[in-house]
């Protein structure tokens, strides 16, 4: 009995198969591609070694991905009108698989980053056609349950993602975080190949039928979305705009963004419909998930990176401090999406607002002295508060919006989700490194040399080094170089206070807009995807 005849049996008398089936169907690859987003952070060192590269080259590997996952993003739903939802989902998985296969094999860099752009053009299309086919397979009153299996993937694969890395990558090859997404990959199209099939009311578009391409708009929204992404993520690297790289780039991205704008506009079959942003919940609902994503990533970002530079944390540890908030939005997800069938998105999205900006302004009373559990509870507490937004977010976007838009609206949504991602990570880094300098200035202008409880430190020191065998003058230079360390390290930790003060800021500042939400209307039933 052939694999196909036994997952055929899967479906009931009258053809269809369980949604839950087909939600951890088309969630496999997804959390896969989503993981890739961040699981080769932490071996970038191990490819630039490898592979005879600098550590600034290495880099082009995570922008190269990024670059053309951004632009495939909002893309998504055209290329599902014209091959079929399906179809498109399935090219992709094959895409993201055997190019995933070919990174891991890459002799060279520029290899690699070829590979990687395939990758990211692969697992672009994944995100929204997941969420499409979600939102067609269950009806609208067992939709929040569905986009939790959805929403676990997109919340926790990146929280996992540099731990996981890390630890492949010590204890195998950094090769191996590629080769693990070919089972994962052929899994996904075997089952999505005999159970998924488009629903009746998406109809596919061909040249047939008068279907014309927009090389125009594809053009320029790649050349805006490209150019962006590259200028994000570059940018602290380059001191922004004191770079003509920068510059140049900023250039482009305002001069293809805003040409897209128009043009797409203007058009009667755009591949990017902007009008859906003139429904007022899908607007706010974008707005939202552009946030979350800001504040998620940049969260995740700093974590790990305060744990590592100022605690001395090692990679396992301080993946730990993030793991079990991880496991809270696999227990709440589930929660959530049967509350949202009973409350009101809006005040759940608000409560999961607030819920952050707690823990985030807890974050900010953090000082060098906090220790393992504090931070540990401190992330379940965010995490819990996130579990409330990514639901009732995606509710709220898609509840005014027709079946036929749903393509489309998923990769305007998704795409704001990882733009946010974008921008929230390239502010935090760039604010932890300019406020350093800001603190250090202040600090520095506090500390005289002549103050006798300066000199009574370099004393001291000086005396215990010596005691230890160091001569005079390398004693009293070294206590001079401790306390310059000593006055670095706090003015770092100001620094992170300054960025978890933003975030909760941040989310606070979204609540406003909640109250403009219309609440949701009762939706005809849902037309199974089988």
């Amino acid at each position: 009995m052939s694999i196909r005849s036994v997952l055929s049996k899967i479906r009931n008398e009258k053809g269809e198969v369980d949604p839950w089936i087909i939600a951890v169907t088309v969630t496999l690859a997804t959390f896969m591609e989503i993981l890739d987003t961040s699981i080769a952070n932490v071996a970038l060192p191990h490819i630039a070694g490898s592979l005879s590269a600098g550590v600034d080259e290495s880099t082009w590997v995570l922008t190269s991905y990024l670059v053309s996952n951004a632009i495939v993003l909002p893309l998504s739903g055209w290329f599902s009108s014209l091959l079929g939802r399906k179809r498109f989902y399935m090219l992709c998985v094959m895409l993201f698989t055997a190019s995933s296969f070919l990174c891991g094999l890459a002799p060279s860099l520029g290899m690699l980053v070829l590979f990687r752009i395939l990758q990211g053009a692969g697992g672009g299309g994944l995100q929204p056609s997941e969420q499409a086919i979600l939102m067609d397979t269950f009806p609208p009153n067992k939709r929040g349950m569905g986009l939790a299996v959805y929403g676990i993937a997109v919340v926790v694969a990146p929280t996992i993602g540099p731990t996981l890395g890390g630890w492949i990558t010590d204890n195998y090859s950094w090769r191996w975080i590629f080769f693990i997404n070919i089972p994962v990959g052929i899994v996904s199209l075997l089952l999505t190949s005999v159970l998924i099939s488009d629903p009746p009311h998406m109809a596919r578009k061909s040249f047939r039928t008068g279907l014309k391409v927009d090389y125009i708009g594809i053009g320029l929204l790649s050349l805006g979305l490209g150019s962006l992404q590259i200028a994000l993520d570059k940018g602290q690297r380059e001191d922004w705009f004191a770079s003509n790289f920068i510059l140049v780039f900023t250039a482009l991205m305002v001069l293809g963004l805003a040409a897209a704008i128009v043009w797409e506009l203007r058009q009667r079959e755009p591949v990017v419909d902007l009008r859906m942003l003139g429904e007022k919940n899908f607007l706010l609902a974008t707005f939202a998930m552009f946030f979350l994503g800001f504040v998620l990533y940049g969260s995740t970002v700093m974590l790990p990176l305060f744990l590592q530079t100022l605690l001395g944390y090692p990679a396992t540890a301080a993946g730990m401090v993030l793991s079990p908030g991880g496991l809270v939005i696999m227990v709440m997800m589930p929660v959530v999406g049967l509350l949202v069938s009973r409350v009101e998105p809006r005040w759940l999205i608000m409560g999961g607002l607030v819920i952050n900006a707690v823990a985030l302004f807890g974050m900010a009373r953090w000082n060098l002295d906090v220790d393992f559990r504090t931070a540990l509870l401190a992330r379940m507490l965010q995490s819990f508060g996130i579990a409330f937004l990514f639901i009732p977010i995606n509710v709220t976007a898609f509840a005014y919006v027709p079946k036929e838009k749903t393509n489309n609206g998923t990769g305007l949504i998704n795409l704001a989700r990882n733009m946010g991602a974008s921008v929230g990570i390239a502010t935090v880094t760039t604010l932890l490194e300019r406020r350093g300098q800001f603190h250090r200035q202040i600090l520095a202008s506090h500390v005289d040399p002549l103050h006798p409880g300066y000199r009574a430190f370099v004393d001291a020191t000086s005396q215990h080094l010596m005691a230890q065998g160091s001569p005079a003058a390398q004693a009293s230079a070294q206590a001079h170089g401790l306390l310059d360390g000593l006055l670095q390290r706090q003015s770092t930790m100001l620094a992170f206070v300054d960025n978890f003060w933003l975030l909760g800021v941040v989310f606070l500042a979204v609540i406003p807009f909640m109250f403009l939400i219309k609440k949701a209307k009762p939706q005809a039933g849902a037309v199974p995807v089988h």
